[in-house]
């Protein structure tokens, strides 16, 4: 498959949601995740075409890294339907599937497929069905730095490894020099962010990082951070406003929050003929091999993190919106799936590259539509 997309990237305002006394109706559950829920500026191409079904409040958590793009699908869902109100809260990954086990929210935003267990555990909370994974957009997760007079920056997975797990602690290592000849690399303290709560983009990058650098990254993947040292901050907001202001700091996170904060990025040296930049376009490169895994209605992908194709940015996620393929509940279903079958559609997969995301490939998306419109 091969995504399409421009990398014209913007920032997107974000802000609270008002959540006002409207009954609160969830999928699986009825307890009250209200409180960090989001809206943001940004396009309303497409949103007069949206069909409207149900009423009330959706309560949903998950990715903070798909934020961004749900505070925008959410201010045009909620401008042409005037009866729902969308409470989506950028919980994390981790966070927002716990959530959706306990049958507090209707769907979760997650980087991350289900595992075994926590599919089997939805079958207690979705009656009749289980959990499925139904990919909705794409994109890089940047490597954001911030080392004064440095405005290029080389770095491969090997290196990366070593400066996340405190092997490699000052800008001016050896290693760092032999990547950029070029650079003047100060005697400064490398300050490494991770992030503290379970998120999907920490499971992402990991996996990167044992694919392509295993021997200098001995930790199994995961959503919970497992190397020693760093610091950590919490969401993809956390990390990212500690690279903006600290002299010397680094981490990963998804590509619209290096660009709302102007934080310079990394260049990988992958061992394509040239280092490569994380862009749409690029990261769409290296999902371009990424394989469906699941069954059934379940659209799991699996991504080749050691891609070395030109141009192939290989440090990239795949976000899902998490749900029951049946048993959903009476109240909150037709709700739920106008959501998602606008944030599936063509209009609202366009708005998508507005902010440094990928849409889905024309064949995926065909797919999820078809899965969207079969729950129950």
């Amino acid at each position: 498959m091969k995504l399409q997309r421009k990398n014209r990237l913007r920032a997107v305002a974000l802000g609270a949601i008002a959540v006002s006394g409207a009954l609160v109706l969830t999928a699986c559950g009825s307890d009250d995740n209200s409180g960090g829920g989001s809206t943001g500026g940004g396009s309303t191409q497409g949103a007069g075409k949206i069909k409207c079904e149900g009423k009330g409040q959706l309560l949903a958590s998950g990715s903070s890294a798909q934020k961004n793009a749900m505070d925008l699908w959410v201010k045009n869902y909620m401008a042409a339907c005037k009866d729902v109100q969308i409470n989506y809260k950028p919980t994390g990954s981790g966070a927002g599937i716990q959530e959706f086990l306990q049958g507090k929210t209707a769907f979760a935003g997650s980087d991350s497929a289900l595992k075994p267990e926590e599919v089997a555990k939805s079958k207690q909370v979705v009656k009749g069905g289980q959990g499925i994974n139904l990919p909705l957009l794409g994109g890089p997760i940047a490597i954001g730095y911030h080392v004064p007079g440095v405005d290029n920056l080389v770095l491969d997975a090997d290196t990366l490894a070593k400066i996340f797990d405190a092997k490699i602690e000052k800008w001016n290592d050896e290693a760092i020099k032999k990547l950029n000849p070029g650079a003047k690399l100060p005697d400064l303290k490398i300050q490494a962010f991770h992030r503290s709560d379970e998120s999907g983009t920490t499971d992402n990058f990991t996996k990167y990082l044992k694919a392509a650098a295993d021997k200098s990254w001995p930790y199994e993947p995961a959503k919970a951070w497992k190397a020693k040292g760093g610091q950590s901050a919490d969401g993809s907001a956390g990390v990212s406003s500690q690279v903006k202001q600290t002299a010397g700091a680094i981490s990963y996170f998804e590509l619209s929050y290096a660009t709302a904060n102007t934080i310079k990025t990394v260049k990988l040296n992958t061992g394509a003929s040239a280092p490569v930049e994380a862009t749409p376009d690029n990261a769409s490169k290296a999902i371009a091999e990424a394989k469906i895994v699941g069954t059934g209605k379940d659209l799991a992908l699996k991504l080749n993190y050691a891609t070395k194709a030109d141009g192939a940015y290989p440090i990239t996620l795949v976000t899902y919106q998490v749900v029951g393929d049946k048993g959903n509940k009476a109240e909150t279903l037709p709700a739920t799936k106008s959501f998602l079958t606008y944030i599936a559609s063509e209009d609202g997969q366009a708005v998508l590259k507005e902010m440094g995301y990928a849409p889905l490939p024309a064949e995926i998306a065909t797919k999820v539509r078809e899965n969207i419109a079969s729950l129950s």
